[in-house]
């Protein structure tokens, strides 16, 4: 479905991304896993096409992305902190975003409605904490049914309720043949949503593996445990 081939950015003299060569399938529930400054955010946002990689190319269902705008309608995106006009109410930016997006689908208002955001979407965005920032766009990366889902710390400010309820709808997503790309550093939260994990480091893919594969390598049951041990012994 997304497939990137010897991607390469720097950014001055910083190398964000080093030769980077992947292939994203629908059906899978991916965790992109690093430390901080490792290109995890550049490559989301390569794929986004909001960076310009320097080498390379990315491939949507089987199209070069490059110089093309409709491919993004298929993906929905959470980012890590949302940002939305101050002034616009939460029923307003979602009305914005529906106007911007010209869905002719079935809406999936399925979080809007589990989270609760009726009784908030008049609410102007500068007043809500940053848990219902992050209720506003996980509602809106689901809304209108894309087929592939881009999540960057989903969890992150999300009370533990709305946490589980997150997580239960990524999985009902990846069951419907999605493809799921998650970022996070909450490990223990991802053990039972991904099929997959890629794991980077210094602007490289260290490596790339499913979960079935990695815990049958490190004889381990849960993701934090296994990559800790994976890469005691890839050092």
């Amino acid at each position: 479905m997304i497939e990137l081939k010897n991607i390469s950015k720097s950014f001055g003299k910083t190398q964000a991304l080093r030769n980077v060569s992947l292939s994203l399938s629908a059906g899978k529930c991916i965790g992109l896993i690093g430390p901080n400054a490792c290109g995890k955010t550049t490559m989301i946002k390569s794929i986004l096409s909001m960076v310009v990689p320097d080498h390379g190319t990315i491939y949507f269902n089987g199209k070069n992305i490059h110089k093309e705008v409709q491919y993004k309608n298929d993906i929905g995106y959470m980012p890590q902190i949302g940002r939305y006009p101050e002034n616009m109410s939460i029923k307003q930016v979602i009305n914005m975003i529906r106007d911007i997006r010209c869905f002719d689908g079935v809406e999936d208002t399925a979080l809007y409605d589990a989270f609760g955001l009726e009784h908030f979407d008049g609410k102007k965005m500068r007043t809500l904490s940053g848990g219902t920032t992050q209720k506003v766009s996980a509602t809106i990366a689901f809304l209108f049914n894309p087929s592939v889902l881009i999540l960057d710390e989903p969890t992150a400010g999300l009370d533990p309720l709305a946490s589980e309820i997150l997580r239960d709808k990524i999985i009902k997503e990846r069951e419907k043949g999605k493809l799921i790309l998650i970022t996070s550093h909450l490990l223990s939260e991802l053990d039972d949503m991904l099929t997959d994990i890629i794991f980077m480091q210094e602007s490289e893919v260290i490596f790339n593996k499913t979960i079935t594969a990695l815990f049958e390598e490190t004889n381990e049951s849960r993701v934090s445990k296994a990559i800790s041990k994976l890469l005691k012994n890839i050092k």
